[in-house]
C-alpha cells in the first residue's frame, strides 16, 4: 500500500478523512510549514510518500526542470473547493487501485490521468 504526504495547500479535513480511512498520510504543514516545494518533493522521495498537492508547480518541476519526482505525484484538480468536498475527492482518488509511484497523475472528478515520470 502507498504512503503519502499532503502538501500543505491540502485541507486538514483531507488529511484527518485519509488517516481515518486507514491510509498512511503525512501532512507538510505538520512536519515543515511553508517549505519550499523542491524541500518538499525531496522529503516525498527521501520518505517514499507519493505526492498529494492542488499546486502544478510540482509537474513542471519533474518535466521541464528534470528534477526527479519517481516517487510519484497525484495533482488534484477540483471544480469545487469546499473542505469537505475535497477531503471527500480525495479519498475517491487515493483508494483506487491505481500504481501511483513512478507517476503524475491528474484528478479530476470522473477523470483521472497517469503519465509515467521522467527517470
Amino acid at each position: 500500500m502507498s504512503k503519502f504526504l499532503a502538501n500543505e495547500n491540502v485541507p486538514i479535513e483531507a488529511v484527518e478523512l485519509a488517516r481515518q480511512r486507514g491510509l498512511d498520510m503525512a501532512w507538510i504543514k505538520e512536519i515543515m510549514p511553508s517549505a519550499e516545494d523542491e524541500s518538499v518533493l525531496a522529503l516525498s522521495l527521501a520518505e517514499g510518500r507519493v505526492l498529494v498537492t492542488y499546486d502544478k508547480d510540482f509537474g513542471e518541476m519533474a518535466f521541464q526542470q528534470g528534477q526527479k519526482a519517481t516517487c510519484g505525484v497525484i495533482l488534484l484538480r477540483p471544480r469545487l473547493r469546499h473542505a469537505d468536498y475535497l477531503a471527500q475527492l480525495m479519498i475517491t482518488v487515493l483508494t483506487q487501485q491505481v500504481t501511483w509511484e513512478g507517476n503524475f497523475s491528474v484528478a479530476r472528478e470522473g477523470q483521472l490521468r497517469v503519465v509515467p515520470l521522467p527517470e
